[in-house]
């Protein structure tokens, strides 16, 4: 198939469709360059071409690329319900988010599961979701989870304990390991801290 072909399937396949696309074409004309970017194509470079200016453009994608993932990675800290769909890869992180939360506290919601409501095999899922966040899908899951627990420790309402059941784990002190590990301060220094903070800001 010829390169225009190629793109053409790599993005009609959500598997493929989020990655960067440089066509590389001795064809020049303007009807030939629309129709290349007009089939999704991140950049269009005719030959003979200045290798120079082929990897500027690999490194402007790629530093795309990453900006992108730093706003999926705060949407996915913030919260689902901030994210606006304005892309379908946007719509995928969005999807996925509303599936964890869907799940928040059942503990036997799996990276399988995830896959198989996205329709997406596991290393499928696995490329696309690490492109998109920088995390795998183990981190994202558990990610959400504790940045809610996080929102519940912060009301004073729950037990440590009841918060570690309501955000799908099994065990309180796993859920303190984990938490620990993730804000490098347990759930009860973290409650207390944002109690005092509270204090602090009603006498300032």
């Amino acid at each position: 198939m010829s390169g225009i072909e190629l793109c053409q399937k790599i993005r009609n396949d959500k598997r493929t469709s989020f990655i960067p696309f440089i066509l590389l074409t001795v064809l020049s004309s303007e009807f030939s360059q629309l129709e290349g970017l007009g089939t999704g194509a991140s950049d269009y470079i005719t030959k003979p071409f200045n290798i120079e200016l082929l990897l500027s453009k690999i490194r402007n994608l790629l530093a795309q690329q990453d900006k992108f993932r730093e706003t999926y990675q705060k949407q996915v800290t913030v919260a689902a319900t901030e994210i606006i769909p304005v892309s379908t890869d946007t719509e995928f992180v969005q999807k996925a988010l509303a599936l964890v939360e869907k799940n928040m506290s059942n503990p036997d919601f799996s990276v399988e599961e995830l896959s198989r409501e996205l329709l997406l095999g596991r290393p499928t899922l696995y490329k696309k979701l690490f492109s998109l966040t920088g995390q795998t899908p183990i981190e994202f899951i558990r990610s959400i989870r504790l940045q809610r627990a996080k929102q519940m420790l912060e009301t004073e309402k729950w037990t440590i304990a009841e918060i570690a059941y309501e955000v799908g784990f099994n065990d309180p002190k796993y859920f303190t390991k984990v938490f620990r590990e993730q804000f490098q301060v347990t759930p009860s220094a973290y409650q207390e801290m944002h109690k005092a903070q509270g204090k602090e800001n009603k006498n300032s």
